[in-house]
């Protein structure tokens, strides 16, 4: 038996025409076209509001929620403690002349901030270039780790204002002495910090090393140093946190020109008001010392 299938002519016809086209040997490809802007607009991430929000928002309402709680507390009448709204105007008024000069004595809280800060410096600064190398020192030898570590171990609890008095009896004067109490607190943190980094490079890289017959110096700088300067960063986080800490404290005692002097100054005039902002003062710029630091670490990271 044979069966016979029976096309159309326009059936047959169109079968022919596809045919042609496929074997065409000219035939030019069809090729994806680009994708327009629109598309590509579409494919880039959404911004993330939610996540804006919340690291905006949720600072704001920490410190709208402390002032609540402030003005709730001071809301009796007769309280000796300020209003928040009080604290504000003496706060504009305090900052409209941040750096008027009347005297050694009575100067804008502008130049105690800045007097502040110079002692910081000094103080930090000589702790960063005595304790940052001895932290190398006491990472890489195991007689001086012997050695220094029960004298640091024995003097870093010592109080800020312990050392104060030594200051005072070497240096005659109350800046020197106000500068090495910075220095022998703030110290602690960068020699700490350095040696653990010493001591957390991979045996490894110092095995490649001598295997090279590297100098130290080229071990310090081309293979410590970059692996040590996270932990060493965060000892100088650490320390300047503690130098900002002991300075005031240490100008409440030794008098002069200095944000810790201003606060002892204005209690003893009995202005409670000054005492809050400087209050605020004080952790506003700590926390912009930190952030710094923060970000010096993060620009300087090898990672």
């Amino acid at each position: 038996m044979v069966s016979a299938v029976f096309h159309s002519p326009t059936e047959a016809s169109d079968t022919l025409r596809a045919d042609a086209v496929s074997i065409k040997p000219n035939a030019t490809p069809v090729m994806p076209t680009e994708p327009t802007q629109a598309n590509q607009a579409s494919t880039q991430p959404a911004i993330d509001w939610s996540g804006w929000a919340l690291r905006l928002l949720s600072p704001l309402a920490g410190i709208a929620l402390l002032i609540a709680i402030w003005g709730l507390l001071t809301m009796k009448e007769g309280s000796a403690f300020p209003t928040p709204a009080a604290t504000w105007d003496a706060a504009v008024t305090l900052f409209s002349d941040p750096f008027y000069s009347n005297g050694p004595n009575d100067q804008g809280i502008g130049w105690n901030i800045l007097f502040s800060l110079k002692r910081v410096a000094m103080g930090f600064g000589l702790a960063a270039l005595v304790g940052i190398p001895m932290g190398f020192l006491i990472g890489r030898s195991k007689i001086a780790s012997s050695m220094l570590n029960p004298i640091i171990s024995l003097l870093r609890p010592v109080s800020p204002l312990a050392w104060l008095p030594i200051g005072l009896m070497v240096f005659k004067s109350a800046d020197p002495a106000a500068i090495w109490t910075i220095f022998i607190c703030s110290i602690w943190p960068m020699i700490i910090n350095t040696a653990v980094g010493v001591q957390s490079v991979p045996e490894d890289y110092l095995n490649v090393a001598k295997v090279l017959n590297l100098s130290e110096w080229k071990i310090t700088t081309k293979i410590l140093f970059p692996s040590v300067l996270p932990y060493m960063l965060t000892g100088v986080r650490l320390s300047v946190g503690t130098a900002w800490l002991v300075i005031v404290a240490a100008e409440m005692l030794t008098g002069g020109v200095g944000i810790g002097f201003w606060v002892w100054d204005e209690w003893n005039n009995l202005n409670v008001q000054h005492i809050i902002i400087a209050i605020f003062v004080i952790g506003i710029v700590g926390l912009l010392l930190e952030q710094a630091l923060v970000s010096l670490a993060k620009r300087f990271s090898f990672e």
